[in-house]
C-alpha cells in the first residue's frame, strides 16, 4: 500500500491546517467540544478535548476507521476468526469474560473457560482451608505484569487473604529478595508459563521448588499442562490450562489470573471478568463515533501519523495504579511494534510510539520539567480516580488538584518576558477518570486499552496478536550460555571482549 492510498495523506492535510491552532483556540472556536469530546462507559469517563484535532479533523479519523472496517474487525475478533494470521490462531481473549457470540469456536472458548473457572475456585478454597498464608507467583512478560498490576492495585480493602509475591526477572538477587522475608512451610507457589520453556520462569521455578522443599505446594497454570506438570513433578490437578488463543499479555483473564484470586477473593476475580465485559459489549455494539476505544485509538493514530509524535506516557495519579505503565508497555509495544503489514509488506506509516510513565505526583518531580518546556511533545494518557478508598480526604483533593493543574497548563502553557520561564503549551492529553477503584472498573480500564489497541492494528494493517520480535534476542542468549561458561567461542568480536571481561 502506498502512502498516498494509505488514508494517512487526508490526516496530514488535516495536521497542517491545524498547525498554528492552540488547544484553548480550539475549544474557543468550537463552543460544543468539550461535551463533543467526551464519553462515559459504565464506571469510565474520558475526555479528549485537550487533544490537538478538531471536529473536521475527527472527521476525517472516523473516514479512515470506516475504510479499514473497524466495526466488522471487532466482530471478526469476537467470533473467534483467526485474525492472528501468522500464526493461524484465532483471538479470543474476550470469551474469556463474556459470551457476546453466537460464534461456535467463541461460545466453545467460553464454555471451556467458564469450567475452568470453577476449578479455580475449588483451588482457592482449598488452600484458604490450609495454613498456608502466602503465595510466591513465577512468571515473566503476560504471565507477570497483569497479575502484578493487579493484585498491586485491588489488594487491601478486598477480602482476598493471601499476600501475593511476584519474582520474573531472571537476576538471583530478585528471588532472594522475595523468598528471604517469607516462611517455607507457609507459602504455596504458582508457575505460569504458556510453554513452559521459558528460561527465566525454569530457573526461578527451581529455585522457589527448592527453598519449599519439594513440589507439595505448587501450582502450575500452561498451555502445555503435561510439560508443566513433568517439569516439576506437579500433581495433575493442581495445573490449571490456558489456551493458543489466548496471548500471552491478554492472559490476566484466564487462570493465568489466579494469583489474582487469591489476593482479592474468587468472587473479586469475577467483579474484574464483569468490568471487562462490560466494555466489551460497548466496544462492540456501540457506533464507531461515540466507542471509547475507537476514540482512544484514534487519537493515538492521529498522534502518531498525523502529528508524527513518538512517544506516548502514562501518568496515573492514583498510586494503586502505579505499575499501569508497565504493564501498558507490554500491551502496546509488544502487540503494535511491527513493521510489515499482515501480508508481509512494509507498513505505510509509522507504528506504535514508545510508551512510559509514572505515577503522580512522583513523576512532577523528575521528568516533567522535560514534558513542559523540553523541545520534545509527548502526548499523555492522566489516570486518576473520583473517590479515594483511604481517609485522607486532603490527600485526595491534592492529588486531583495536581492532576487538573499538570493537564492545564500542558495545554495551555503560559507566557513571559523571561525566556527560561516561558511554557508553550500544545502538549495534548486525555484524562480518563474512574468513579473509583475497583474491580469491575479497573476491568473495564483494561479492557479500553485492549481494545484501543486493537483499533490502531486494523488501522495500520498490522498484526496485533504475534510477538516475533522478543525471540531472536532469546535464541542469541541461549547460544551465549557454553560461552559464558568456557565451552565455546562466541563470534561476534563485541560480544567476545565482554565476555572475556566478565570471566576475569
Amino acid at each position: 500500500m502506498s502512502a498516498s492510498a494509505s488514508g494517512f495523506d487526508d490526516l496530514q492535510s488535516h495536521a497542517a491546517r491545524l498547525s498554528g491552532a492552540s488547544i484553548a483556540g480550539l475549544l474557543k472556536d468550537e463552543p460544543g467540544r468539550i461535551e463533543a469530546q467526551a464519553l462515559q462507559v459504565g464506571p469510565l469517563y474520558a475526555t479528549f478535548a485537550r487533544q490537538r484535532y478538531d471536529a473536521r479533523a475527527w472527521e476525517a479519523l472516523l473516514a479512515l476507521g470506516r475504510q479499514r472496517d473497524l466495526a466488522g474487525a471487532f466482530r471478526r475478533l469476537f467470533d473467534g476468526e483467526k485474525i492472528n494470521v501468522t500464526e493461524g490462531r484465532a483471538v479470543l481473549h474476550t470469551a474469556l469474560r463474556g459470551d457476546l457470540s453466537q460464534a461456535p469456536a467463541a461460545r466453545e472458548a467460553h464454555a471451556v473457560a467458564a469450567e475452568v473457572r470453577q476449578r479455580m475456585r475449588g483451588l482457592v478454597e482449598a488452600l484458604a482451608a490450609s495454613d498456608v498464608t502466602d503465595i510466591v507467583s513465577v512468571g515473566i512478560g503476560g504471565s507477570d505484569l497483569g497479575p502484578r498490576l493487579v493484585v498491586d492495585a485491588l489488594r487491601g480493602p478486598l477480602p482476598g487473604r493471601f499476600r501475593v509475591h511476584f519474582i520474573s526477572n531472571v537476576d538471583g538477587a530478585a528471588a532472594q529478595r522475595v523468598l528471604a522475608p517469607l516462611d517455607p512451610k507457609r507459602t504455596a507457589a504458582i508457575f505460569i508459563s504458556k510453554t513452559f520453556g521459558t528460561q527465566e520462569t525454569l530457573l526461578n521455578g527451581a529455585i522457589v521448588r527448592d527453598w519449599l522443599g519439594g513440589s507439595e505446594r505448587i501450582y502450575a497454570v500452561s498451555a502445555n499442562p503435561g510439560r508443566a506438570a513433568a517439569s516439576f513433578d506437579i500433581a495433575a490437578e493442581r495445573v490449571l490450562p490456558m489456551w493458543d488463543w489466548v496471548g500471552g499479555r491478554y492472559s490476566l483473564w484466564s487462570a493465568v489470573g489466579f494469583p489474582i484470586a487469591l489476593a482479592i477473593g474468587m468472587d473479586g476475580f469475577e467483579e474484574l471478568l464483569a468490568g471487562a465485559a462490560q466494555f466489551d459489549a460497548h466496544a462492540l455494539q456501540v457506533p464507531l463515533d461515540s466507542n471509547l476505544a475507537v476514540r482512544h485509538g484514534l487519537a493515538a493514530v492521529w498522534n502518531r501519523n498525523a502529528l508524527g509524535l513518538a512517544s506516548h506516557a502514562v501518568m496515573t495519579y492514583d498510586q494503586r495504579l502505579a505499575l499501569l505503565p508497565a504493564y501498558l508497555q507490554q500491551l502496546v509495544m509488544e502487540s503494535l511494534g511491527k513493521r510489515v503489514r499482515l501480508d508481509g509488506s512494509p507498513v505505510a506509516a509509522d507504528t506504535v510510539p514508545v510508551w512510559w510513565g509514572g505515577a503522580g505526583t512522583d513523576v512532577q518531580h523528575s521528568f516533567f520539567q522535560a514534558l513542559h518546556q523540553g523541545t520534545g511533545i509527548v502526548p499523555a494518557d492522566f489516570v486518576g480516580t473520583v473517590r479515594n478508598d483511604d481517609p485522607y480526604a486532603a490527600n485526595h483533593e491534592a492529588l486531583l488538584s495536581n492532576l487538573l493543574a499538570q493537564t492545564e497548563a500542558l495545554a495551555n502553557g503560559q507566557d513571559s518576558g523571561d525566556p527560561h520561564k516561558v511554557y508553550p503549551g500544545g502538549r495534548p492529553s486525555t484524562t480518563i477518570l474512574l468513579d473509583a477503584l475497583t474491580p469491575q472498573s479497573l476491568g473495564a480500564l483494561l479492557a479500553m486499552y485492549e481494545h484501543s489497541v486493537y483499533v490502531q492494528s486494523v488501522v495500520w494493517g498490522i498484526n496485533a496478536f504475534d510477538q516475533f520480535g522478543v525471540e531472536l534476542g532469546k535464541q542469541v542468549a541461549n547460544a551465549l550460555l557454553p560461552a559464558l561458561r568456557g565451552e565455546s567461542k562466541a563470534t561476534d568480536p563485541v560480544t567476545a571482549a565482554l565476555i572475556a571481561r566478565l570471566r576475569g
